[in-house]
């Protein structure tokens, strides 16, 4: 299973991801000014230093096949917008989690983020044949937990006192998971929610 999850880049109508390289951090650098991004997360990429440690962190766990990063571009005007990753990658198992998600303010609301997880989803359960594909959000993160449940994720119970984060914070940690059995029903739901989106994006 050495090499199961391998760069590739995914392409959807509103946004395309693409495996992160060093010449992505100018653009990125760009958009990490606005502090919402990062509300949740372990670190402020907006911070000096933040962003190429970040990267620096990424590359080693991805050389060792523990994560594929992804930046979000935006196809509409080719600008980057954030970035995900398939992280906590159990080859022998077939399971991997999606998360570091972030997206800059710009592109909240819109198709993006649920074309970018329509696309996740599908190259891990239809390329992969990834058995089971997890979420986990901080307790606090009310709107990534009803994005997560929007995809049709089921909530499978909190980790609490999971993860010292930012400012020494205790944070509690919900878990949540789509696994295969379900995918082809979910996908469908995924792919109508998606049209709608784009019909109406606000």
């Amino acid at each position: 299973m050495t090499g199961w999850v391998t760069p590739v880049r995914l392409t959807g109508h509103f946004v395309a991801l693409e495996p992160l390289e060093q010449s992505h951090l100018a653009e990125l650098r760009a958009i990490t000014g606005d502090p919402r991004c990062f509300a949740y997360l372990s670190l402020d990429l907006g911070a000096p230093g933040a962003l190429e440690n970040w990267y620096e962190q990424a590359s080693e766990a991805a050389a060792k096949g523990e994560q594929l990063v992804f930046v979000k571009r935006r196809l509409a005007d080719r600008q980057l917008v954030g970035s995900t990753r398939y992280m906590n990658i159990a080859a022998p198992h077939r399971r991997l989690e999606i998360g570091w998600t972030w997206l800059a303010p710009s592109a909240w609301g819109g198709p993006l983020n649920t074309e970018a997880k329509l696309l996740l989803l599908t190259h891990a359960f239809e390329s992969l044949g990834t058995h089971r594909v997890e979420f986990r959000t901080d307790a606090r993160n009310e709107r990534s937990q009803a994005a997560i449940a929007a995809l049709g994720a089921v909530r499978e119970g909190v980790f609490h006192r999971h993860m010292v984060v930012r400012d020494g914070f205790v944070r509690d940690t919900v878990q949540f998971a789509i696994v295969d059995r379900d995918w082809p029903m979910l996908r469908s739901r995924l792919e109508a929610r998606l049209i709608a989106k784009a019909r109406h994006p606000a």
